[in-house]
């Protein structure tokens, strides 16, 4: 695929939904780019993401409405015109979906088959992209994990958004509403929720780094992941959003080669040019839901949509760091 696929966004009618959370805003900065009409959905749940600081500079060129995915009337209205639905909306603490797991069923299941029903009532022409999470495979059997891997997560987040990608695929075989999932890794970048660590440790480590504070690694920090730059990210919604080769279908959208937990960190202190780091034992809460080494295969979506990472983990660090060093104050205050 040649990059006739960012060109077909030109004056198309999008909508994401999460849209002010860190993936949606940064989807949405590309497609402001590529001169698409763009509408973004968003709650603003405290601790979820969200964050009017994340359009900054393209308040105009989008529009903005503060809804929440439950609501069906809302959904009903909004999803009308648009001929691409990037769907981001979600719950994605894996901590927050144990303590309370009836708001994550709430978010990640109620809120998808409200979306698609939308889609099914009101635009069933409408392409759906939906962002799902390795999180749904558990354990691994084998690594690097593929999508032949078998569906076993291990805590109530996980199970939530393998239902959720479960109903988009069957709205697609049975209904027609055109839809795939893409099972992201560890995501990482600018705009990311740094504020509290329960969205994950790539964010909340960065920003220790750029405080130039004590980082803490569970166990001795050999467990191996891969992370994703979050452009890389954007450009496999795009790609996936822009043709009908994925509908029904999950693919892995992961990092280019896994990298253990000490090694992390050990780059990132260095990209910060400060704070420290030291190894404690598990907490048991999250020793609990942990799955140890996790990297994935991403060589589906690769060979179907043309795919790949192109950001280094070093030079997506160095970049992350210089982001928050100027922004600071508004993503680890209040949000807007």
């Amino acid at each position: 695929m040649t990059d006739a696929y960012r060109e077909w966004y030109r004056g198309r009618r999008v909508m994401i939904t999460g849209g002010l959370g860190f993936i949606g805003s940064n989807i949405a900065r590309a497609l402001v780019d590529l001169e698409a009409d763009v509408l973004l959905v968003d709650s603003l749940i405290p601790d979820y993401g969200g964050n009017l600081n994340n359009i900054e500079g393209i308040e105009s060129r989008l529009r903005v409405n503060v809804a929440d995915v439950r609501q069906q009337s809302t959904m009903n209205y909004l999803v009308r015109d648009r001929e691409v639905i990037f769907n981001l909306a979600g719950q994605v603490s894996h901590i927050d979906s144990m303590r309370d797991p009836e708001t994550d069923l709430e978010i990640n299941c109620r809120g998808q088959l409200t979306l698609l029903e939308a889609c099914r009532r009101h635009n069933a022409g409408a392409k759906v992209v939906f962002a799902g999470t390795r999180q749904v495979y558990g354990k691994p059997d084998r690594l690097p994990v593929d999508e032949g891997h078998l569906v076993r997560p291990t805590d109530i987040n996980g199970i939530n958004k393998a239902a959720g990608e479960h109903y988009h695929l069957v709205y697609n075989n049975v209904f027609g509403v055109r839809a795939c999932s893409l099972r992201l890794t560890n995501v990482y970048g600018p705009r990311q929720l740094i504020r509290h660590n329960r969205q994950g440790f790539i964010g909340w480590f960065i920003r220790l780094a750029v405080e130039g504070k004590e980082i803490q690694v569970f166990g001795d920090g050999s467990q191996l992941r891969d992370f994703v730059y979050v452009d890389d990210v954007v450009d496999a919604f795009l790609r996936a959003g822009s043709t009908d080769a994925v509908n029904g279908d999950v693919f892995n959208v992961g990092g280019a080669e896994p990298i253990s937990h000490r090694d992390l960190v050990e780059m990132l202190l260095k990209a910060a040019g400060g704070g420290t780091v030291r190894y404690v034992e598990w907490p048991p809460e999250k020793k609990a839901i942990d799955i140890g080494s996790f990297y994935s295969n991403s060589g589906k979506f690769q060979r179907t949509v043309g795919w790949s990472p192109r950001v280094p983990l070093k030079e997506g660090l160095l970049r992350t760091v210089e982001f928050y060093r100027e922004n600071l104050p508004r993503y680890i205050g209040e949000p807007s």
